[in-house]
């Protein structure tokens, strides 16, 4: 019996689609989603671009793209489409499968940030702001940048010193342990 092969492109739609829980293959390229998108002018790639791209198997340019780190994760593209797709789903995607690669980030300083964002939320379940911010600001080694704005948000309150906990915990643990994309 003749081994069967895998089309390249499929070596990338079905860990992507695993991943993200999107069905990208659904895609015909209508460019409603790039129609709609608020970032586009900032973007390498157009949205509806990523999702050919996941389809035609070209990882590399995916993941040393800018557009997967410049996402603002609106979902305006999942509202448009008549196949649901949610691309900023497949750009975190995307996202995890550079930092696992080792791929040095188009934006190292969104990836500093996403990185920083996530850690918080593993370790209590919630966003401590503040020792979020102190992380990131430790990553990109921009100590004193923000520290103006950092003292008004904390004189009105905005930023709180010690990091709140969520009341169960355990259920976020297994929640994050079933969760494949809550890995870095």
């Amino acid at each position: 019996m003749a081994e069967q092969q895998v089309v390249p492109s499929q070596q990338l739609v079905a860990p992507v689609a695993r991943l993200s829980g999107q069905p990208v293959n659904r895609c015909y390229q209508c460019h409603k989603c790039t129609g709609g998108c608020p970032v586009t002018a900032v973007m390498d790639l157009m949205p509806h671009q990523v999702v050919r791209y996941v389809q035609l198997g070209l990882e590399e340019e995916l993941l040393k793209s800018k557009t997967i780190w410049q996402c603002a994760a609106c979902r305006t593209c999942i509202s448009r489409c008549p196949n649901g797709i949610d691309i900023a789903a497949i750009n975190d995607a995307l996202k995890q499968r550079a930092l696992a690669r080792g791929i040095q980030p188009a934006l190292p300083e969104v990836a500093a940030f996403h990185q920083a964002f996530l850690a918080s939320l593993k370790s209590r379940g919630r966003v401590h702001e503040l020792g979020m911010m102190i992380a990131f600001k430790l990553k990109t080694g921009t100590y004193f940048q923000d520290v103006p704005l950092g003292l008004k948000m904390f004189q009105h309150r905005k930023l709180r010193l010690l990091p709140e906990g969520i009341k169960n915990r355990q259920r976020f643990r297994a929640l994050l342990q079933g969760e494949k994309g809550w890995r870095e």
